[in-house]
Parts: C-alpha cells; sequence; structure tokens
C-alpha cells in the first residue's frame, strides 16, 4: 500500500495546506482502512436555508476507504512512516486501542473509535452548527468500529511539513529546502502486539526529524 501517493493525490485534488494525517486499521489482513486528511482552511456556510448570513467553518476533513490489500500491521506502519519521513514529518505517533466493546469500557473509547473510522455522530449536513467534520467516503466504517469492538484497532498520526501548515524552520536538520525528506526512511516497524484483552492503549512514538540545537 503507497500511503504517500494516496496522500498526494488528494493534495492536488484539495489544494490546501494539511493538519495532519491518520490511518485506522483493525488487526484482520486485508481488512479496509480508514485514511482521513485534515485539512487548513474555512469555507462559508448559510446560518439559515436561503439566508445572505454566512459563518466560517473549518474545511472537513477527507476521510478515505482504502481497500488495498495488506498481510500485517507493521506492513501499514510502515507504509505510515515512509510517508511521514518524505513528507517531512517531526515523528509518528501509533496507538494500539483496546476492544471499546470489553466490560467496562468507557463511552470516550467508543467515540474516539468511530472518529477514528471516520464517524461523527451527532452532525447533519446543512446549517451552521450541525455540519459534519468530515466528508467521509467510507461504507464499511460501521463494520470496521464494529469489529475494532471486539479487537481493538491501530491508530497512526503524523504532521506533514511538506504540503501543510506546520513551518520548514523548526531547525530539523534532516529536512530539504522545500519540506520534505528523500526517501528511504531509516525507521522500521516495531512488533504489534494483539491487543484483544487489553484493557487500556499502548502508544509508540518514531522520532523522524532531528534538531540541529541539539548537535553542537
Amino acid at each position: 500500500m503507497n500511503v504517500l501517493d494516496l496522500i498526494e493525490h488528494q493534495r492536488i485534488v484539495n489544494q490546501k495546506p494539511m493538519v495532519a494525517v491518520t490511518l485506522a486499521a483493525v488487526p484482520h489482513a486485508n481488512t479496509p482502512v480508514i485514511l482521513a486528511l485534515h485539512w487548513h482552511g474555512f469555507v462559508e456556510v448559510p446560518l439559515i436555508a436561503g439566508g445572505q448570513t454566512v459563518l466560517f467553518e473549518p474545511i472537513q476533513s477527507s476521510i478515505l476507504q482504502v481497500n488495498a490489500p495488506w498481510n500485517r500491521c507493521e506492513d501499514l506502519d510502515n507504509a505510515l512512516l515512509e510517508a511521514a519521513w518524505e513528507m517531512g514529518a517531526w515523528n509518528v505517533e501509533r496507538i494500539q486501542a483496546a476492544p471499546h466493546g470489553r466490560p467496562g469500557a468507557n463511552q470516550a473509547e467508543t467515540t474516539a473509535a468511530r472518529n477514528a473510522f471516520g464517524l461523527a455522530d451527532g452532525f447533519a449536513d446543512g446549517f451552521a452548527g450541525h455540519r459534519s467534520p468530515y466528508m467521509a467516503e467510507a461504507p464499511d466504517a460501521d463494520d470496521l468500529v464494529d469489529a475494532a469492538a471486539r479487537s481493538g484497532y491501530v491508530h497512526w498520526l503524523f504532521r506533514p511539513v511538506m504540503g501543510g501548515v506546520w513551518p520548514a524552520t523548526l531547525d530539523d536538520v534532516t529536512l530539504e529546502s522545500g519540506g520534505y525528506r528523500n526517501p528511504s526512511c531509516p525507521q522500521v516497524s516495531k512488533p504489534i502486539i494483539d491487543a484483544r484483552d487489553r484493557r487500556t492503549a499502548l502508544r509508540e512514538v518514531y522520532p523522524l526529524g532531528k534538531s540541529g540545537k541539539f548537535l553542537h
């Protein structure tokens, strides 16, 4: 799975700077994964139907269901690392979430899972205050959330410099002048364990950038 190509296609189509990129997957080979691109910017939304008064609301995040084959979560891990590396991200955060359908799980875990797979509750497209934060093309999102309730899920996050709002002036000596890096990423995937019996999430952070301030 070439995550970088998918992101680049969306970036060309939207012509907006990105704030963050996330990916969510359940730990079952060849199931769909949900790629989310979070944009910076605002759009005009009418306050009432047919009215002249508008509010400015954030651009909806692009939620994409990717049906490409994959065998192990570590394959996705490496794909995200390469995309983040080439797009100049400072790090990649990986969360292994526990099953939110287990006894004793709280509602916040269910809400987090639904958001990870591009489902936002309590919104209806239309007027200001009711517009979903997501523009979703994810027909299997509900099934993926159900699977995550039983098996947990893995969630990745990185913030790109190339094509993003994050400045390339953070003294990161690994970046080229355009905020990108040349392949290949020096980091490799760390093992992903079975989370079905866990009650808490596991967090792994892969460092990618290096500050020149610490090299003297």
